[in-house]
């Protein structure tokens, strides 16, 4: 057990991407940090390790495997966690690619992963986190419904869209709860899920996120804010 007077954030889903860059940023702050990665292989988040002075702790988790979260549960059941967050995510292989094409297969897997398994974590790990902490989980601009006025990566879209939902019964559920709640949108980032034309680098977007999420805590309840801190409309 880690005995550290530090704040504890745990960040799931940080191999690479948005997720790397919140445990770099977070690790920078002087946080301690445990963040999970999927499989044994070593990742840039092992070379960041390395480097961060043992700030960084990284624990092995497939979020869609509830016995590895059962595990994972049980290995930190003695650990105070300030910040809990989510940041596992996948799109289709094709983002534009259809209703009437996608596989049953594609479809159930960038669902089991993007909603089913996001909150399976937080129900998992929440009493970890005292009524001071925050909780979160990383959604898109994508699954706003008011804002989809264009269409595209539909499955993915959805997927974002069903998550806010669950999040939002999630929420419902502990009414009263004085630990803030928040979905988070990075903005359009340019990542290898994003695509190199996106709006914004990592380092501009992961910073705010950081910021947005740390302006948030202590205020109960769930909020749908962008990278700037902005309400993003349901």
């Amino acid at each position: 057990m880690n005995t550290s007077t530090k704040p504890v954030a745990f960040i799931v889903g940080a191999s690479r991407g948005l997720g790397l860059a919140m445990v770099a940023e977070y690790a920078s702050r002087g946080w301690q940090v445990i963040a999970t990665v999927r499989g044994e292989a070593s990742t840039p988040l092992h070379d960041l390790a390395k480097h961060a002075h043992e700030l960084i702790e990284i624990e092995q988790l497939e979020i869609t495997d509830p016995k590895q979260i059962t595990a994972l549960r049980q290995r930190l059941s003695e650990r105070h966690i300030d910040l809990l967050f989510v940041n596992a995510g996948v799109a289709t292989r094709d983002t534009e690619v259809s209703a009437l094409d996608v596989s049953d297969a594609e479809f159930i897997q960038v669902m089991t992963t993007n909603v089913l398994a996001p909150l399976r974590v937080l129900e998992a790990f929440e009493s970890l986190v005292p009524n001071t902490g925050t909780l979160g989980v990383m959604s898109s601009g994508l699954g706003s419904v008011a804002d989809n006025e264009h269409g595209g990566w539909s499955i993915y879209r959805s997927s974002k869209a069903a998550l806010n939902q669950l999040m939002r019964s999630f929420a419902a559920a502990r009414a009263g709860d004085p630990r803030a709640m928040l979905l988070i949108c990075p903005g359009w980032v340019r990542t290898d899920m994003g695509g190199s034309g996106a709006d914004l680098s990592i380092d501009e977007s992961i910073p705010c996120v950081v910021d947005t999420i740390t302006n948030a805590t202590g205020i109960p309840g769930l909020r749908y804010l962008d990278y700037r801190g902005h309400t993003v409309h349901w």
